[in-house]
């Protein structure tokens, strides 16, 4: 996740340059810096950003190795690689720890596959926690 992230971060750097790509109407891809959390919340934060994001990676990570089914362990998976890509941004990317966003809905904030990941993960939990699946140790 964090790969991917990363390169279409990287591609819209170069392509959205010039401004934005539309699809279909509104729907298409515009380069945004976002140095807030999601909804561009907590803009004048970003250092607690980074720290939290950060603290949240390490956190999964080490509650990962607990997760015994695969579709928790899924979820888990796409959270962290989500945060990872981001804390990448404001860490690394000089764009004074803002974070690379380019899908844009024409309807929604614009926001990047980590987002998406991060999202995608936690809807993953909640509906593994109410499938009520035995655990793929259980015998």
């Amino acid at each position: 996740m964090v790969v991917i992230d990363q390169i279409a971060k990287t591609l819209a750097l170069r392509t959205l340059d010039d401004g934005p790509i539309l699809v279909v109407g509104q729907a298409g891809f515009r380069l945004a810096f976002n140095t807030g959390a999601a909804f561009s919340l907590g803009t004048d934060s970003t250092s607690l950003l980074i720290v939290i994001s950060f603290a949240a990676v390490v956190l999964l990570l080490a509650v990962s190795g607990v997760v015994s089914n695969r579709l928790p362990a899924t979820a888990v998976a796409l959270i962290i690689g989500g945060a990872a890509g981001n804390v990448i941004d404001r860490l690394f990317r000089q764009h004074d720890g803002a974070v690379v966003d380019f899908f844009d809905l024409g309807f929604w904030p614009v926001f990047n596959f980590a987002d998406v990941a991060i999202v995608a993960g936690c809807g993953l939990l909640i509906w593994s926690s109410f499938r009520g699946e035995p655990r793929d140790d259980a015998t």
